[in-house]
């Protein structure tokens, strides 16, 4: 897969002007999250990136922000499965074909090297500032000028078990809270089993 450079504007996130997409981050997240906003200008650069036409799933590397971002700008979420979200605390993103055998895709990660242009997104990624300190105005504006600049792209190929929908299967009534549960959990639910979230 050849990576093409940075083409969409710096202002435009995937079709959408910049105001466009930060009205849109606050309906959804409830603010102008910086990482959301930054996040769609990840999407937008993985999204140039793919062949037309490509059917893909996506990963992110983060809990925080950005799978938000790929909810907002893909048809990729959590609830359908072609979101998958792995725990690595990496700010980065992956879309992959998720018809061809090989999974090939690309990944879009924001690079550290490339902030010490960009003071007030310097201060809030490696958290220099609390957020009181850090003016919201100076950082919003930040991110819309630098744009996917302070981004880096690879091509990847995703690995087999990142690749892989998983199915509940068969469906019982677990025989202690008398809910339904996957089989395949066992002769009871997992809550049952001790996994129980409430006190």
């Amino acid at each position: 897969m050849i990576v093409k450079s940075a083409l969409q504007s710096p202002r435009e996130i995937a079709g959408y002007s910049f105001e466009e997409y930060k009205e849109m981050v606050r309906q959804f997240h409830g603010s102008e999250a910086p990482g959301l906003l930054i996040g769609g200008f990840m999407v937008g650069l993985a999204l140039q990136n793919l062949p037309a036409n490509t059917l893909y799933d996506a990963i992110s590397e983060t809990r925080t922000c950005l799978p938000d971002a790929i909810q907002l700008l893909t048809p990729c979420t959590v609830g359908n499965g072609w979101l998958k979200i792995v725990p690595f605390g990496r700010y980065a993103l992956t879309l992959y074909d998720k018809t061809m055998g090989s999974h090939e895709g690309v990944r879009i990660f924001l690079d550290p090297r490339k902030l010490i242009h960009w003071p007030e997104i310097n201060a809030w990624f490696f958290k220099l500032k609390n957020s009181k300190e850090q003016p919201r105005h100076g950082l919003t504006e930040e991110i819309k000028e630098a744009g996917d600049s302070i981004l880096r792209i690879q091509s990847v190929e995703v690995a087999g078990q990142f690749s892989v929908k998983k199915h509940k299967g068969k469906i019982a009534v677990c025989p202690e809270c008398e809910e339904a549960y996957p089989v395949q959990d066992g002769e009871i639910c997992l809550a049952c089993q001790g996994n129980e979230v409430y006190l």
